[in-house]
């Protein structure tokens, strides 16, 4: 369906899409999002939940000017409804999600030194030793296994366990939570309940940790509200995102590894010794791989805003694909083939502007171990079922397989 609108100028405006939500198996590219490609830098679309249409801009370019120009902006978002891929959208106080700046800087910086590069380094060598826990209990039991729910998993649940803080005794009932939340099966009911879990447990921990010198992010937390910093919701609601972060790593890698584990000239290339190689064809991997269904946030545009002759009127919402980004012909030649000498690669993966993933180098460091130590430790790694039959995750906003049978 789809419905011609004027705009009060008079200008004809491209048609409202329909844009449903589809169960795509594999790696394959949501073909409503390539019609939408196709179409022009903007167009316009109406997400199964929500009210009304966002205009969708699909270009690298125009996802960057759009990320990083403040006329656009999501603190909007908690005031109003727009149209929406999740069927539930409750935004809490202090969410960086939906802060514009100042506040932005303001909560991010509260917890900042928690994920940067030298926190990274530092957090590596518990990283490795975490998985090497992991993959010894795999090789010590022997093929098969399903490298999801023994390694995919458990392995991103215990890193950002140990960045934010979370006792070993609780990680299970968070991982939960966390899991139920980026569902989109079970309806509001069912997501509120985790929401409710979560939140109160973060609640908790928050007080608890009080003035505690600790460098886990919870701590942090606690410190900045002991100072005034920031208000007690704004920690709790800053928490959440972060803790709910983890579960992209074990998605985006399980289809790295399906990738790899069904393009033997993936695998022979990862298999290379030389650093740059490797790291090369995983920025090309990361920018290949279709890491969620339809689109993440919108925005406001805050007054009004002429692009490509186009007038984006304030009030109206605003969706940017990172997806269609990285598909973009004119920065990314032959975009829908796997070229892992593609060098720069500037993918947006990891999102653009003020509102780039707070964990990018946590989840880059991640990534890199998780392939780098499966590949090393099993050198005979292979599928253990035919392609077709793995399974993949339904009715949910992070796509990835649901497991990976392997042998080796």
């Amino acid at each position: 369906m789809t419905e011609e609108i004027t705009a009060p100028t008079g200008r004809q405006r491209p048609p409202v899409r329909e844009w449903p939500a589809r169960e795509l198996d594999g790696v394959r590219f949501d073909p409503v999002l390539a019609d939408l490609m196709a179409e022009g830098p903007l167009t316009r679309v109406r997400l199964p939940y929500g009210r009304g249409w966002a205009w969708l801009a699909t270009r690298h370019e125009d996802v960057r000017a759009i990320t990083h120009d403040p006329r656009f902006g999501r603190a909007e978002l908690t005031r109003r409804e727009v149209t929406r891929m999740a069927p539930h959208f409750a935004p809490r106080a202090g969410s960086l999600a939906f802060a514009d700046q100042p506040d932005h800087n303001r909560l991010r910086g509260a917890v900042a030194s928690a994920f940067t590069v030298g926190a990274m380094q530092r957090l590596r060598p518990r990283a490795q030793e975490l998985l090497d826990e992991l993959v010894d209990d795999v090789v010590r039991e022997g093929p098969p296994a399903d490298l999801v729910g023994r390694v995919l998993e458990p392995f991103p649940i215990a890193v950002i366990s140990e960045v934010m803080g979370v006792p070993a005794e609780d990680r299970e009932r968070v991982h939960a939570w966390t899991r139920r939340i980026i569902s989109t099966s079970g309806g509001a009911e069912a997501a509120e309940r985790a929401k409710e879990g979560l939140y109160g447990w973060i609640t908790g921990t928050v007080r608890a940790r009080g003035r505690g010198a600790g460098a886990d992010v919870y701590s942090l937390l606690a410190t900045a509200v002991a100072r005034g910093e920031i208000e007690e919701a704004e920690a709790i609601g800053l928490a959440g995102p972060l803790q709910i972060g983890g579960e992209a790593v074990t998605h985006n890698c399980g289809q790295i590894l399906y990738l790899l584990l069904t393009r033997p000239e993936l695998m022979r290339r990862m298999r290379e010794d030389r650093p740059k190689a490797r790291g090369l064809l995983l920025d090309e991997l990361l920018r290949y791989v279709p890491h969620r269904s339809s689109v993440g946030l919108a925005r406001i545009a805050l007054e009004d805003v002429e692009l490509h002759g186009t007038r984006i009127h304030a009030g109206e919402a605003v969706y940017v694909s990172y997806l269609a980004a990285n598909r973009d012909p004119d920065v990314f030649p032959e975009p829908h083939r796997i070229d892992g000498g593609r060098d720069p690669n500037p993918h947006l993966s990891f999102g653009s502007g003020p509102h780039h993933c707070t964990g990018a180098v946590l989840a880059r460091t991640q990534t890199e171990l998780l392939i780098g130590t499966l590949l090393e430790r099993l050198p005979g790694l292979r599928l253990a079922v035919p392609a077709q039959d793995v399974s993949w995750r339904r009715q949910t906003m992070l796509r990835g397989p649901l497991d990976l049978p392997c042998t080796w």
